[in-house]
């Protein structure tokens, strides 16, 4: 067996490799990746610091949208229609996370003029004091150690985050309502997520057009394409030129930079598995949540739990008062049973009243009628059903006949 052994007056520590520890350096980009868009869109973006897998941020070509959710938005008054939910709206909100076959109320309003940003204290700022941090001590171990290639590769690794930063740089641009004048129905709108949950959004007109319906526009600080491709250039050479300086250190500052990268890559990887909303300022909104009478009032954002698809879709029902919104997301099967349930809803829907909770907390609540949805849904499937039957031997009489006749 082959163990470490002090000769030609080494230590055992000077016979140490770790020429491997490079690759730490360009590991991670799953965790960089994960909170990319808001973390450039920060103030601290420019910071020399040290990053895991700085080539995640060195792509041919940059995003220009925000990364949207899947699930429907429909407008109840408007009618607007989209398959996708914007990547704020959903921050906003954060209901993609409901339980299966719930219904939750909110209401939205604009408080500000302020744009909608990076938190200016969160944890992913902490993340980039971090590596600052980290690139301040290991340029002093370099200096105390004399370790030119350390030095170097500090200087160029610290260096390369200041350089993706300002070819990432950007600004979020929300769609502005230009027109004031004419007579504008609400915004309202009804979220339909994959697994059979509703968000009921209860919101002025242009706070809809900004959260869900216009597209999110990236302004980049580097709007020119060659340039940014030329900048990624650099910063590539940058990272080649500091992994090849960081092989050739000594090995204590290979040390010291190896523990660096793993705390750095823990960090990130912590940071990329919190929830996104931590990392967003939206303090332009007020959200505030409303309840059905069944809703789980201990359950964050009272949602409403049911054991059914259909019942879930009644409750939205009862809080918009409207079915054309149903029908624009194909909520339920065009069939002529669905389409009664669906007037039979509406109906119902519209003797619910409004009721403020006598508590402390004031919170609105929708009173859902005493009417059974499921059960009135299975009675008019069960007569379709026995009118699809008779409809098909009433043909297969007729046919029998004029082929008795022929």
């Amino acid at each position: 067996m082959l163990w470490l052994q002090a000769e030609n007056g080494e230590t055992v520590l000077q016979q140490l490799q770790l020429d491997i520890v490079g690759f730490l350096a360009i590991l991670g980009e799953g965790s960089v990746l994960a909170n990319a868009q808001v973390s450039t869109l920060s103030k601290w973006i420019f910071l020399p610091r040290l990053i895991p897998a700085p080539q995640a941020l060195m792509r041919p070509t940059r995003p220009t949208v925000l990364e949207p959710v899947p699930g429907h938005i429909t407008g109840i008054y408007s009618g607007n229609y989209k398959d996708t939910i914007n990547h704020i709206g959903n921050i906003v909100c954060d209901a993609n996370s409901l339980p299966a076959h719930s219904v939750r109320v909110v209401r939205i309003k604009r408080t500000g003029v302020s744009l909608v940003k990076s938190r200016t204290i969160a944890p992913l700022t902490g993340v980039l004091f971090l590596g600052f941090f980290l690139s301040c001590v290991l340029l002093g171990l370099s200096i105390w150690r004399q370790d030119g290639m350390s030095l170097v590769a500090t200087c160029l690794l610290s260096f390369l985050s200041s350089l993706i930063g300002y070819g990432n740089k950007w600004e979020l641009k929300l769609p502005e309502r230009r027109s004031k004048k004419g007579n504008v129905p609400p915004g309202d709108v009804v979220i339909r997520y994959p697994k059979g949950s509703f968000l009921i959004v209860r919101c002025p007109e242009e706070v809809a057009r900004e959260l869900y319906f216009a597209p999110e526009t990236i302004q980049y600080l580097l709007q020119h394409g060659p340039a940014y491709r030329l900048l990624s250039l650099v910063g590539t050479i940058m990272l080649m030129g500091g992994v090849i300086c960081l092989a050739n250190a000594q090995i204590e500052s290979q040390i010291a930079w190896a523990a660096s990268y793993m705390l750095l890559g823990s960090s990130y990887w912590i940071v990329a598995a919190l929830p996104a909303k931590l990392h967003w300022d939206y303090s332009c909104y007020t959200v505030t949540n409303e309840r059905l009478s069944d809703s789980n009032q201990s359950a964050k954002g009272f949602p409403s739990e049911s054991p059914t698809f259909t019942q879930a879709l009644w409750k939205a029902i009862v809080v918009s008062k409207q079915i054309g919104w149903v029908r624009l997301s194909n909520a339920c099967p065009d069939t002529p049973a669905w389409q009664r349930w669906l007037k039979q809803a509406e109906q119902q829907a519209r003797t619910v009243q409004l009721v403020e909770s006598k508590t402390e907390e004031k919170v609105t609540t929708w009173e859902i009628p005493d009417w059974d949805a499921q059960q009135a849904l299975v009675a008019l499937l069960n007569e379709q059903a026995t009118d699809d039957t008779a409809s098909i031997k009433n043909a297969e009489e007729v046919v029998v006949r004029n082929m008795e006749e022929a």
